[in-house]
């Protein structure tokens, strides 16, 4: 996949909510991510297939934390889950299940229960949520009868006002792509463990960049939106009708569990600076 560069936009004040696409679905892990990446990725939650499933590394969920991004603040008030490895009988049984889930988005948490069962299950949260990314725990299972088998979930459908924002239509459009897998997701600049720039990179081509200062009567609040792609070494951005391509490199971050996404060269004040993997 190698999204085209279209204009950007810049906005000034903060955006209201609305129902934006789903951008990416990330893991801290799967299983076998290294042997097969593509066969329990994150990004099958999304495409509402029974043929696809996300299982955690290993028997423990804790260990994973699974995180999905939109395209546009969203607000979210309804889920539907299909808890275990749904593809077939044999596979439900030979993988736990996913028992109880937390979504968790700033300081708002909403926990759902399921049952050990195949198919559709609806929860509506109490309180809608409205983010652009939304963080989901596994704190509970159902154990498989080899209590060494990964926590499977087959699909996790997000819903705004009983609108679907993801289903089957996304297969391809979030197609997994290894050249540029690494890179997506929401990347953080500002203080350690309080940052004040996001920049979120989409499966679509596009991107969002906001910054959201503490305190907004010394500075405004600003969102970029545009669309991206890789050239090689370089990330090329669209702004303002103006195309930039500065070199990248993605490093391990020496003081946190993570990476860092460093931009040089030729790239808009709104984006400068290094940015990491973690909050």
């Amino acid at each position: 996949m190698r999204p085209r560069a279209l204009l950007g936009t810049v906005l000034l004040l903060a955006l209201p909510a609305v129902a934006g696409g789903v951008g990416y679905a990330q893991a801290t892990g799967y299983f076998k991510k290294d042997t097969r990446p593509t066969l329990y990725q994150p990004l099958n939650l999304l495409d509402a297939r029974d043929a696809t499933a996300w299982c955690s590394t290993s028997s423990d969920p804790l260990n994973d934390l699974l995180t999905f991004g939109f395209t546009a603040p969203t607000k979210i008030d309804e889920v539907r889950i299909v808890t275990g490895n749904n593809f077939s009988e044999a596979t439900w049984a030979e993988f736990a299940r996913a028992s109880k889930l937390v979504f968790i988005a700033g300081k708002q948490r909403e926990a759902i229960e399921l049952k050990d069962e195949r198919g559709l299950q609806s929860f509506t949260f109490g309180k809608p949520i409205t983010t652009t990314r939304l963080t989901l725990e596994v704190r509970d299972q159902y154990p498989a009868e080899d209590p060494d088998q990964p926590v499977c979930i087959t699909d996790v459908v997000f819903l705004s006002e009983g609108k679907p924002l993801n289903g089957a239509w996304l297969t391809n459009g979030l197609k997994y792509d290894k050249n540029v897998h690494g890179l997506m997701g929401t990347w953080f600049a500002g203080y350690e463990g309080g940052p004040d720039r996001f920049l979120a990179l989409h499966y679509d081509g596009t991107y969002r960049y906001s910054y959201e200062p503490y305190d907004t009567k010394k500075a405004q609040p600003k969102v970029v939106e545009g669309r991206w792609d890789v050239q090689g070494a370089r990330l090329v951005f669209e702004l303002g009708g103006k195309k930039y391509a500065p070199k990248f490199s993605k490093d391990p971050d020496t003081k946190a569990t993570g990476y860092v996404l460093t931009l040089d060269g030729d790239v808009p004040d709104e984006l400068k600076g290094p940015f990491r993997s973690t909050p």
